[in-house]
């Protein structure tokens, strides 16, 4: 759900604007699951701009406030929410943990890494939901360890039906500052791809896994 429109039509604006969202339904890239697509997300290049990352950060931290009231400590989902997650944190001066796709190996064997203690309050960030197999994963973990997960926040979200199903059956509250819908919206507006390809782009959100070229 998106909680503020000028927030998310201003983020898929920039990340348009570095690339961490390619677009090429032309050239369709494969996803690790296999699936053909015409875009492509990687929100970490955000930290290679402090401009950008700044205001990423700044919108994050408000909506975490207004969402969810201050937690006690500020998540992230490995890998790639460490980063924005950290500077979350920073910005509403809480503590910071991580949570692995799952337990090390060796070692103390953890899958959170940081404090974290019984009945805390915790705020989850992520950087993109695709299916939110992996993001709720985390949230599992955290809730196996006694905290009390309020929701999520992500930067970025496909908007697939089957997330909100996933997310809706686990009872998680989901937010993100930008979606697909607004995405679309502002390439066509600027022209980042040609008005003949956005019906292609919304015809493969309806059915990624069976969508080709």
């Amino acid at each position: 759900m998106i909680l503020d429109k000028n927030t998310a039509k201003k983020t898929a604006e920039l990340l348009l604007q570095i690339n961490a969202i390619k677009l090429n339904p032309e050239n369709p890239f494969t996803w690790a699951s296999g699936w053909k697509s015409p875009i492509y997300c990687d929100n970490r290049i955000i930290l290679s701009f402090p401009t950008i990352r700044n205001y990423v950060r700044d919108q994050m931290a408000k909506q975490v406030e207004q969402l969810y009231g201050k937690p006690d400590v500020i998540a992230g989902v490995a890998t790639g929410a460490i980063g924005i997650g950290i500077l979350v944190a920073e910005a509403l001066g809480l503590p910071f943990i991580y949570v692995r796709p799952e337990p090390k190996s060796h070692g103390r064997q953890n899958q959170i890494e940081g404090l974290l203690q019984e009945n805390q309050t915790v705020v989850v960030i992520e950087d993109l939901i695709s299916t939110g197999k992996s993001s709720l994963n985390a949230v599992t973990a955290l809730k196996n360890s006694g905290a009390n997960v309020k929701g999520m926040l992500a930067i970025f979200t496909y908007g697939f039906s089957v997330a909100s199903e996933n997310f809706d059956k686990e009872d998680v509250p989901l937010h993100t500052l930008s979606d697909y819908h607004h995405l679309i919206n502002q390439a066509s507006e600027t022209h980042y791809v040609k008005e003949d390809l956005v019906e292609t782009l919304l015809e493969w959100r309806e059915n990624p896994a069976l969508w080709k070229k």
